[in-house]
């Protein structure tokens, strides 16, 4: 870690680190004061949790009570949310090098492959994630029915991935354990099951 960290802060500029991703030592560090800060503020780390807050602000509260909230105490997320998009606006197309590749692991490459789906240099794989997969039926299934499916169940579970796994497992939830054994469950089911049969693999 002592190389990694040398070669990541001491033998390069301020433009240098900003131009590329920070270790995990060091943004791990930030998420950990982000969260106990959250919670200070009388917030959580979460993000699906801010979709109630917006239907409140468009006026969703004139049709249903449960919209009806003071958006005072919401602020603080709203912020981080709102925050996190404008951030990542910047990292994009301010703080990204020219040419930039994600690293992806070789095994993630060869499954993506056994499934038909080439790699590209992004975050995500260009194949699955544009609007003409939306006319395929795999599109369909994985985009919309997968979209909904997320929305859905993040909401019945009372918060995401997020905002169970870190801000609730840190202040030892029982119900956040539970969830979040919950999502590796259903990643693992998705992964090797869904996906297949899916792509017709």
């Amino acid at each position: 870690m002592s190389q990694a960290f040398s070669t990541f802060a001491l033998n390069m500029t301020l433009p240098d680190i900003l131009l590329q991703p920070w270790p995990w030592y060091f943004s791990g560090a930030l998420l950990g004061i982000l969260v106990p800060l959250m919670l200070w503020l009388g917030s959580s780390f979460g993000v699906s949790g801010n979709l109630d807050s917006i239907c409140g602000i468009l006026g969703a509260g004139r049709f249903l009570d449960y919209f009806k909230f003071d958006i005072k105490e919401r602020l603080p997320n709203l912020i981080f949310v709102f925050g996190s998009v404008f951030g990542g606006f910047l990292a994009a197309h301010f703080l990204t090098v020219e040419n930039y590749s994600v690293a992806i692991s070789t095994a993630t490459v060869e499954a993506l492959a056994s499934l038909r789906i080439s790699h590209s240099e992004g975050l995500q794989p260009d194949y699955v994630f544009n609007w003409s997969f939306l006319s395929k039926p795999q599109g369909l299934i994985l985009l919309v029915g997968g979209g909904f499916l997320i929305g859905f169940g993040s909401r019945w579970a009372g918060g995401c991935t997020s905002g169970h796994s870190i801000s609730g497992m840190s202040s030892l939830q029982l119900p956040s354990l539970v969830a979040t054994i919950g999502f590796f469950i259903g990643g693992l089911i998705a992964t090797h099951l869904l996906m297949p049969l899916i792509f017709g693999s």
